[in-house]
């Protein structure tokens, strides 16, 4: 039985995702052995992000500056503009290195059963931004749900009257994915998307 400071620990972590009342045991006694290297560092990173927690006014991540670090790069190039749902989609973009643009956080996606309208997301500050100029392309990067597409499609309604380029990322066969194994709505946009062979 451990004491109700630890039992609270525990809790807390158990509320993470992907962590549930097991792992959450076995993450708090990791750090109690390890008090020194796990538990004292931990404590210092929270409590460091707690004192300095800001989302970017520009683009909606979630940083420690407002700007973001992603926004303040002044190596990144401001003509390219990708759209995502949410700030954990512009971390898993940024984190592949392969988009050299700038970032906007949509803070979710519109669906009639949860009840989220475009008025519930940052789509006129993307207009806003967008229409200020300087932006020659812009990517919508919506995760492959009906959601997600119903929210690009109005995306796109919505900025066909801008001089930009809009694209949208690329949907279809996994890398090493097999025929067999795949959902017919894979194979659809598969086949939807395919090009000539070079």
């Amino acid at each position: 039985m451990a004491s109700p400071e630890i039992d609270a620990l525990t809790q807390a972590l158990a509320r993470l995702p992907g962590l549930g009342p097991r792992s959450a045991r076995r993450a708090v006694l990791h750090l109690l052995k390890k008090k020194e290297t796990a538990l004292s560092p931990l404590l210092r990173a929270l409590e460091s992000v707690n004192d300095r927690l800001a989302i970017c006014g520009t683009c909606g991540n979630v940083d420690t500056t407002d700007p973001c670090f992603i926004c303040a790069d002044t190596r990144r190039d401001a003509r390219l503009l990708c759209v995502v749902e949410d700030v954990s989609d512009l971390w898993a973009l940024d984190r592949s290195r392969l988009f050299p643009g700038h970032f906007h956080v949509l803070g979710g996606r519109l669906s009639a059963l949860e009840g989220i309208r475009p008025e519930d997301l940052s789509i006129d500050k993307l207009i806003g931004r967008v229409s200020a100029g300087g932006i020659d392309e812009v990517v919508l990067a919506m995760n492959a749900t009906l959601e997600g597409q119903t929210t690009a499609h109005y995306l796109a309604e919505r900025l066909e009257t801008f001089p930009v380029r809009l694209t949208q990322l690329a949907h279809g066969l996994p890398v090493g994915g097999e025929l067999d194994y795949l959902d017919e709505g894979t194979l659809a946009q598969a086949l939807r998307a395919r090009r000539p062979v070079a």
